[in-house]
């Protein structure tokens, strides 16, 4: 568990982010990314207009920054 996260997160040799989600690799950004990743943060990936979050040590997807239903 690299940062004490539930999701398998990885970075490239581009210095891009990425992590699996439900089963799919997912880009989750590069210098957005937080760094350390903790309980609490969001972001979204520019390249891609995507939000997350992490909730109980899992990076989520979000509809967009503001929602509560997927990251409280």
């Amino acid at each position: 568990m690299a940062y004490n996260l539930k999701t398998k997160i990885w970075q490239t040799g581009a210095l891009e982010w990425w992590g699996m989600i439900d089963g799919e690799d997912v880009y989750l950004g590069s210098r957005e990314f937080p760094l350390p990743p903790e309980e609490g943060d969001r972001w979204v990936a520019r390249a891609t207009g995507e939000a997350f979050c992490i909730v109980d040590g899992e990076i989520r997807r979000s509809c967009a920054e503001t929602d509560t239903e997927s990251c409280p």
